[in-house]
């Protein structure tokens, strides 16, 4: 008999709870290829191995370490998945944004997603970070078909602000304050796992997309279903295939978004109170 989506949920954040009992995290942060440094953020925390979890899937990928660190950053608690899971691993859209639902049902808030993609303007240089303003989803399925749970969300959720404006604003005021330069754009997300082809990435930057990537929209739709606050980052790796002059190398995209990294795990240690203070959870 399969068990429905809620219970497997609610299995897993009570696992988790369990391992991690000194903490209440409102906030979560999802760690893309090659930004596993931004968990260093996280201070006197508790990992749990993703195979440990119930009902969580393992990370195949390079650079996905596969590990939920929990624990205190920035006098918030908070908990990062260091490394995702992706549609292109041959997983539904049910596991992939089962994280979310269980965080959902933890008490988070607020989630802050990073992922490394591939630039198509101009103003994208590889090793820029982008804020996404919007998306657009090309991965030919949505984590919401099939049976909707009320108790997750509503049949129909608006999407208007996918990305929480205010989360946006902050995230700009932060990033000045630091003398971090922060585009923003629109993220366009396919299934993967081959990268684009020229022509391919032509026809994607003429619908409006910036940053292309394999992953974060499964993840932010399952968000705002939740009635989650959603903010979330694109590190520039590499620039889209066909606009540069060399080919895309995976680990070469790893190692621009580690350098990269360095500068997102300043930013996101600075904004984390400043997102709690906006929930009404800041610490005293």
């Amino acid at each position: 008999m399969t068990i429905p989506l809620y219970d497997r949920a609610a299995e897993a954040a009570r696992y988790i709870a369990s391992k991690a009992e000194r903490f209440r995290p409102r906030m979560a942060v999802v760690l893309g290829s090659g930004l596993g440094g931004v968990a260093d953020a996280v201070c006197d925390g508790v990992e749990i191995p993703y195979e440990d979890i119930p009902f969580f899937v393992n990370s195949t990928v390079e650079g996905h370490a596969g590990r939920l660190i929990i624990g205190e950053c920035g006098g918030v608690d908070a908990l990062a998945m260091k490394g995702r899971f992706h549609f292109y691993e041959g997983y539904s859209m049910e596991e992939i944004t089962l994280p979310v639902r269980v965080f959902s049902l933890m008490g988070v808030r607020t989630l802050i997603l990073t992922n490394a993609a591939g630039g198509t303007s101009a103003h994208l240089q590889p090793g820029s970070l982008m804020i996404i303003t919007d998306h657009i989803n090309l991965m030919g399925d949505n984590p919401l078909r099939g049976p909707n749970d009320e108790r997750f969300g509503p049949r129909f959720p608006d999407m208007t602000t996918a990305y929480t404006p205010a989360c946006i604003a902050a995230a700009h005021e932060a990033a000045r304050s630091l003398g971090i330069v922060l585009a923003e754009g629109v993220y366009l997300a396919l299934r993967g796992p081959s990268y684009e082809t020229p022509a391919e990435v032509r026809m994607m930057r003429d619908l409006g997309g910036n940053a292309l990537g394999m992953s974060t929209v499964p993840e932010a739709i399952v968000a705002r279903h939740c009635g989650m606050k959603v903010l979330a980052f694109s590190c520039i790796t590499n620039t889209a295939a066909g606009l540069g002059q060399e080919e895309i190398n995976h680990n070469e995209v790893m190692e621009t978004g580690e350098r990269a990294g360095r500068q997102l795990s300043e930013l996101i240690l600075k904004l984390i109170p400043r997102l709690a203070a906006m929930d009404g959870g800041a610490e005293d």
